[in-house]
């Protein structure tokens, strides 16, 4: 299993939920331009995955959907608490949520991984 690459979807996960901590939210919120960087990030590293292993993540199993799906829901729910902790002006929890996504997106993504795999092998 490519642990750094999966470590890598960690990473863009932790980048986009820390992005809360430079947000200003309240009346006149503009969301972190840095958002589009990390969909980016995101793409680059899928690729990377698909180049070393041959898992297409379009092909990987209602599991392996599963798994992503839960990787964006968290990801939203951590951002959404983030946001709420700055609006307070408490910055520094966003340090934790973001370590919280950096390890709850590994996991799963090792979990997707596993599922392609697995969808793989079967076809």
């Amino acid at each position: 299993m490519p642990w750094a690459l999966l470590s890598a979807f960690g990473g863009v996960a932790a980048w986009w939920v820390s992005a809360a901590a430079t947000a200003d939210p309240g009346e006149d919120y503009q969301p972190p331009t840095s958002g589009w960087l990390a969909l980016v990030a995101l793409l680059v590293v899928a690729y990377l995955v698909r180049r070393e292993s041959g898992v297409r993540f379009r092909r990987m199993g209602a599991r392996a959907a599963w798994a992503t799906a839960a990787i964006l829901v968290t990801c939203l729910a951590l951002f959404s608490v983030s946001l709420g902790f700055v609006s307070f002006g408490l910055r520094w929890p966003v340090v934790l949520t973001s370590v919280a996504a950096f390890g709850v997106t590994t996991w799963l993504a090792g979990v997707a991984y596993r599922s392609a795999l697995e969808q793989l092998r079967r076809a």
